[in-house]
């Protein structure tokens, strides 16, 4: 790489439960380690009672390089390791009765994997998954599901948190399992990555198309309802991956909005060591086929002015975001697209945006401020509440009236300095229908 040289050792053989009990089983402190000092460490802090129940993942997402450090194989501990490690764990100053995750790099693959260990053996496949459950898999939650009702059991354990992405569409085919997870597991809210929405990157990250996000929410909603609980899914979305066209951004906030959801925090791709997607990002080509100079190209999001886009299509609800969105959907031949009706994705008027805070972090720094910002907990709104104006409050039509107002008076008062040949004519900006 450059003038260097990189050795990239393979993944370790799959270790069996009794050598993974055996890893497990060392006497680990569990703080971080002395060098740090006092210094807070917000990693640590949010898996400081969390039990890894396994290792590998068989997704394959092109993003990631999990397969490529752990294995596709997974490697599982047993039920008697991890209850030990939360008997341990209950002994902890600090413990509230509150194990925060139970997972691994998924949530929901432990004791899963292909019915023949033969073929697994020489299956040379980069994913289980894509573009389907192979038929070779073997889907059983029935062991996961064990694991969880021992935990709960524990004396002193209140609660049992899953906060490991899930997979949603291994979960659907295990109803008994989302009912499980729904019911005990699931603390308000639970992180889910459909990644995109349409084919065109979802292919090119080896993701399942969004239709099995929809049937997965369907079974969450109708099990969170029986369970008597109001609880959301928080689904995470990737901007700027290879593949992405700006129409594919453009439908993902359409997308977004029709279901009531609004990013506080958005991820843009950034190509990672050994993730096949960075592979796309510096050849252009697609590697998960045959490479030659007649293959297929792959889309790529290079230029921070195309970036930028793609995370303002993600945050359309943002006021910063708008002109860029606006001059985007005119040269795309999508201006009906911009007004003030539930179908169209952004309004034609700019309210003043100076001090605009996130609408769910009320410890957010404004634009422009000195201030140091506050980190924040809830990264998305997603339960269809309004848009929030910058002091938290709902925005309403009064409120873009206002800024309307407002924005009329100062042009008025900036172009009534200036006389003259030299005096700029005033913006008058377009009133709210």
């Amino acid at each position: 790489h450059g003038d260097h040289d990189i050795w990239l050792n393979p993944p370790p053989i799959p270790l069996t439960t009794e050598e993974m009990d055996y890893v497990f089983a060392s006497p680990y402190a569990r703080v971080p380690h002395p060098s740090y000092g006092g210094a807070k460490i917000p990693a640590y802090e949010m898996i400081r009672f969390s039990v890894n129940i396994m290792r590998g993942c068989f997704g394959g997402c092109t993003f990631c390089s999990i397969t490529e450090h752990e294995g596709r194989i997974i490697q599982n501990r047993s039920h008697e390791s991890i209850l030990h490690e939360i008997e341990e764990m209950k002994k902890l100053p600090g413990f509230t009765g509150v194990v925060s995750d139970l997972g691994g790099p998924t949530a929901n693959m432990y004791r899963i994997a292909c019915n023949s260990p033969e073929i697994e053996k020489h299956c040379r496949k980069p994913s289980c998954v894509y573009p389907g459950i192979c038929e070779n898999l073997n889907t059983d939650h029935s062991s996961l599901i064990e694991l969880y009702r021992k935990a709960r059991a524990l004396p002193g354990v209140k609660k049992i948190l899953i906060a490991s992405g899930l997979r949603y569409d291994l979960a659907v085919e295990s109803p008994e399992y989302v009912k499980e997870l729904v019911t005990h597991h699931v603390g308000g809210y639970l992180k889910i990555a459909p990644e995109h929405t349409e084919r065109g990157p979802l292919d090119k990250m080896m993701k399942p198309g969004i239709g099995s996000y929809d049937k997965f929410k369907r079974m969450f909603d109708k099990y969170s309802k029986e369970a008597g609980k109001e609880q959301y899914l928080i689904p995470y979305f990737i901007a700027a991956h290879p593949g992405t066209t700006d129409e594919d951004m453009m439908n993902l906030a359409l997308w977004l909005k029709a279901n009531g959801f609004r990013a506080d925090q958005v991820q843009a791709f950034y190509p990672s060591p050994m993730a096949s997607a960075t592979a796309m990002y510096h050849s252009g080509k697609n590697p998960l086929r045959k490479v030659t100079y007649k293959s297929e190209g792959v889309a790529i999001v290079k230029s921070e002015e195309q970036r930028r886009l793609h995370k303002a299509f993600l945050r359309y609800h943002d006021p910063r975001g708008w002109p860029m969105l606006r001059e985007a959907l005119i040269r795309m031949g999508r201006a009906d697209l911009i007004g003030s009706g539930k179908h169209q994705l952004i309004p034609a008027h700019q309210p003043a945006v100076d001090g605009y805070q996130s609408a769910r972090r009320k410890n957010s720094t404004p634009v422009g401020s000195k201030k140091a910002g506050q980190g924040g907990k809830i990264l998305t709104q997603h339960n269809g509440l309004p848009p929030r104006s910058h002091d938290g409050n709902a925005w309403d039509k009064r409120e873009q009236a206002k800024a309307a107002a407002e924005a009329r008076r100062k042009a008025v008062a900036g172009g009534g300095k200036a006389s003259g040949k030299n005096r700029k004519p005033s913006q008058r900006p377009v009133a709210p229908r």
